[in-house]
């Protein structure tokens, strides 16, 4: 058995020492998540934290049309060939500019017809702002440098922005300023800086060159991954937005706490998520055996259930353990234990068909997994907003979103898991 496990260890190592990277940052965020959450939810009033929780989400559903996708030809040019790298970030600042006048144009729509009756308009644009610019350009820095296998520099990058926030909300908690609108610049300003320390610190030091013609080659998987990222983050946070529509902010403010300690697990799935990628980029039949596929989604099933039954129990032992609102939630978690299995296998699968580039396939899924998701939820909700009632439902409606994402994912790959991308 320890011969085994050194053999294994030894045919394994490179990926195993970054898969420790990855999930050593992702411990450090989890951590200062959990504090910048504690914060945040108990900082706010309960209806508060539900404008906040929602304006967010609707600002990283947006933030997917940055550069109109150019950071997939980013990302995979840094895996394959880094010597491309500053070509193509020339090409995403571009797109970049191009994108902001659609940007703004989305942020209105969604405010007027969301959150014109309970946010003001300065509000909710420091809100989306900060994670639109802010904190998805970190996330593009450490893209690139997981791409560039710099997977402890990216974790870093990450622990260190989401500690600035965490700060942020430290700060805030202990102001006197117990208000959404104080808290919109607390929070832009922490995203402000660290996207500064990501730019000026942890960017490689590239030659910006500019290349239209190899742009224009991949306009369309840029095209189609930034419209397969926005309807992925549709269907996995439009969902806040439609019980604010239908709840208002004190529904709105209990669901998504119990969103939020769902979305906690996710954190080392997407460490395992970053690497299989790579992984498939550079080996296509790396999953090609339905052996591998049921045991990979074991794993993901099993871990993301263990991590919130922890703290569901921790919870109904200690139920003021994460604050005195959080606690008006936490007798739901119980509730809703397969939830985060679940929406995680489904962020799985649309990894999957990123990695094998069948990106307009994964935008197809994508928009028939976000129509179930938010055609059902309006359904529980529409039928009830006691909390008692529709968290249990919340079971099925992942559980039916997850089975459509099973059958369309697997029948893409069929052919597919073996090609050379």
């Amino acid at each position: 058995m320890i011969y085994f496990a050194k053999t294994l260890y030894a045919r394994h190592s490179s990926v195993i020492h970054a898969y420790l990277s990855m999930t050593g940052g992702s411990a450090g965020r989890l951590v200062l998540s959990l504090v910048y959450f504690i914060c945040i939810a108990n900082g706010l009033s309960v209806a508060e934290f539900g404008l906040f929780a929602t304006a967010s989400a609707a600002g990283i559903m947006i933030s997917r049309v940055l550069a109109f996708g150019f950071m997939s030809p980013l990302y995979r040019v840094a895996t394959v060939k880094p010597r491309l790298v500053g070509t193509y970030t020339a090409g995403f600042v571009a797109g970049a500019v191009l994108s902001l006048p659609l940007i703004a144009i989305l942020s209105l729509a969604i405010y007027y017809a969301v959150f014109a009756r309970d946010m003001a308009l300065g509000i909710f644009l420091a809100l989306v702002a900060a994670e639109i610019i802010c904190w998805r350009g970190l996330e593009v820095v450490a893209i690139v440098l997981n791409g560039l296998g710099r997977f402890g520099r990216a974790a870093l990058l990450v622990v260190i922005g989401t500690g600035i926030r965490t700060a942020a909300a430290l700060g805030f908690s202990f102001s006197h300023w117990a208000s959404l609108e104080a808290w919109s610049l607390f929070y832009l300003a922490a995203n402000g800086v660290a996207l500064l320390i990501a730019i000026v610190w942890f960017f490689p030091k590239v030659r910006l060159r500019w290349r239209p013609e190899l742009y224009i080659h991949r306009w369309v998987d840029s095209v189609s991954v930034a419209g397969a990222e926005v309807l992925f983050y549709i269907q996995s946070e439009f969902d806040k937005i439609a019980v604010l529509a239908i709840g208002g902010p004190q529904v709105s403010g209990i669901y998504a706490i119990i969103m939020r300690l769902a979305d906690l697990t996710a954190l080392p799935v997407r460490s395992f998520n970053t690497l299989l990628v790579q992984k498939i980029m550079r080996t296509p039949g790396t999953i090609s055996s339905w052996r591998t596929r049921i045991t990979i989604e074991t794993l993901v099933s099993a871990i993301s259930f263990i991590a919130i039954a922890a703290m569901a129990i921790y919870l109904w032992i200690f139920p003021r353990g994460l604050g005195n609102n959080v606690a008006e939630a936490a007798p739901y978690l119980m509730a809703v234990l397969l939830v985060p299995s679940f929406r995680n296998l489904v962020e799985y699968h649309s990894e999957l068909l990123y990695a094998i580039g069948r990106t307009v396939r994964r935008m197809f899924n994508l928009l028939i997994a976000g129509v179930v998701k938010v055609g059902l939820l309006a359904a529980v909700f529409t039928a009830s907003t006691d909390v008692s009632n529709w968290a249990p439902l919340l079971n099925g409606v992942y559980l039916a979103l997850y089975g459509a994402s099973f059958a369309l994912t697997y029948s893409a790959l069929r052919g597919d898991a073996g090609r050379v991308i």
